[in-house]
């Protein structure tokens, strides 16, 4: 089969998203168990974007922020159970207004029924995507190996196979299908994410026991955990899956003659801390938490290298748009990625501020070297999406400290920097919408001395 030059039409962009994935699953993150070669390869010949955020670790919120390049607490969408507003333009309108067509393939998670999520997602509330084979909250549709998903007239359509599987096979059929013309296709996985009504990870068949007690992250290591150790061997298998299907969707674009006119980016939702930071899997401002894989590749993308700025999901938009050959919207608060893979780095923020739902009212400033982590005190995160007050309650040297288990927050040695990240983070949450908050300074201690911080909120539910 002939080969689609890129002279002859727009690229096709994928979107391969996974779900809950820290971004050391990568061997290129210094992880030995091999479980992401065809990611690492493929970031290593396109563009790898190494410091990868999340702007909200929650699955509704995060998923938001993406689809229209906005901050949560700006769409509306600030913790789960809230619906994508209808009137928001998303990355399938400007597709879709840029000749292209467009596809969602997966979990959603950003309908209105949120309580069950076991029915069709109606289409008013699907994005203004045009072909749909989706489900509102995947695993409360599906089990592992009984994947069931919804189409355009939402009919239950039930696939075989593992469910990485069942939803590749899914793909692969609508990119050989719309070949033809440029297609923007979003390929949302539940995977490595738990399966609710288990509280596990099941990851294909013999595929946790290759994995099971061997190497863990040094932060998981440190602290613990009532969920590690049993669940780790099964997260890792289920990664292993997902860098098989990414292979497997690399190899389909390559016989089909159009891999070369694809630009495919891989990322995730948020990260997984195996609830060493709080009583569930994310929801706190913490690396395990916030930092994800992410690696671009095809047109524009080949042979860029490792891109050291700090990329987060409100990034993500802009960047796609601009890559197609698109215009970008006015009033987005994030930046197209492809200048800073020509050294092209002038004025790039050098701040990422994450907002942090359900588990606290809180906010999260990370910079090359530190992180700044602030919450409302006596607020419930289901409560409300913001707060007039704060009070700082860690601190981390990530230099010094990358696993984050030593907080620095009230030690006097370290006052002068609280108060810049202070002021910083401020200003990135007013630039973000929020009215200019006060941030009350933690209680001083002597260095030596630990702080104690009160875990009552992060189980409040």
């Amino acid at each position: 089969m002939a080969n689609l030059k890129s002279s002859q039409r727009s690229p096709n962009v994928i979107v391969f998203f996974t779900d809950q994935q820290r971004w050391d699953t990568s061997g290129l993150y210094g992880n030995p168990l091999d479980l992401m070669p065809n990611f690492d390869r493929m970031a290593i010949r396109g563009t790898h974007l190494n410091l990868t955020f999340t702007n909200q670790p929650v699955c509704g919120p995060a998923r938001a922020s993406i689809q229209t390049g906005q901050y949560p607490t700006t769409i509306g969408v600030w913790k789960n159970a809230i619906k994508l507003p209808e009137d928001r333009q998303t990355l399938a309108h400007y597709f879709k207004q840029g000749g292209y067509q467009t596809a969602y393939i997966g979990k959603w998670h950003l309908a209105a029924d949120m309580v069950n999520g076991e029915g069709p997602v109606p289409e008013n509330e699907r994005g203004g995507y045009e072909y749909w084979l989706a489900s509102n909250i995947l695993e409360f549709t599906s089990q592992p190996y009984h994947t069931v998903m919804f189409d355009n007239e939402n009919q239950p359509v039930s696939l075989p196979g593992y469910r990485v599987d069942a939803v590749m096979d899914s793909a692969i059929r609508y990119i050989t299908n719309h070949r033809q013309k440029p297609f923007f296709l979003y390929l949302s996985f539940l995977e490595p994410h738990h399966q609710n009504n288990q509280d596990d990870y099941p990851a294909p068949e013999g595929y946790r026991e290759r994995y099971e007690g061997r190497w863990v992250p040094a932060d998981l290591a440190a602290l613990g955990g009532s969920s590690l150790y049993g669940n780790i061997g099964g997260y890792f298998g289920m990664v292993k899956r997902l860098d098989e299907a990414l292979g497997r969707m690399l190899d389909a674009l390559k016989s089909l003659g159009i891999l070369d006119n694809t630009i495919v980016l891989f990322t995730s939702d948020h990260g997984n801390h195996f609830k060493t930071r709080n009583w569930e899997y994310k929801r706190s401002g913490h690396e395990s938490s916030i930092r994800i894989p992410a690696a671009l590749t095809g047109p524009g993308f080949t042979g860029g290298g490792q891109v050291q700025q700090m990329v987060s999901h409100i990034d993500i938009l802009p960047t796609l748009l601009n890559a197609a050959g698109l215009p970008i919207p006015e009033g987005m608060p994030g930046r197209a990625v492809t200048p800073l893979k020509r050294d092209l780095m002038e004025d790039w923020p050098e701040e990422v501020l994450v907002q942090v739902s359900e588990s606290q009212v809180g906010r999260a400033l990370r910079t090359k070297r530190f992180k700044y982590i602030v919450a409302a005190p006596d607020l419930g995160g289901f409560d409300v999406p913001d707060a007039p007050l704060y009070r700082e309650e860690m601190l981390y040297d990530l230099m010094a400290d990358p696993h984050e288990l030593t907080n620095l927050a009230g030690l006097e040695s370290y006052r002068d920097i609280a108060d810049s990240l202070k002021e910083k983070l401020i200003r990135k949450m007013v630039e973000a919408g929020e009215a200019e908050p006060k941030i009350e300074n933690a209680e001083p201690r002597k260095a030596g001395q630990r702080k104690i911080v009160n875990l009552e909120q992060y189980f409040k539910v």
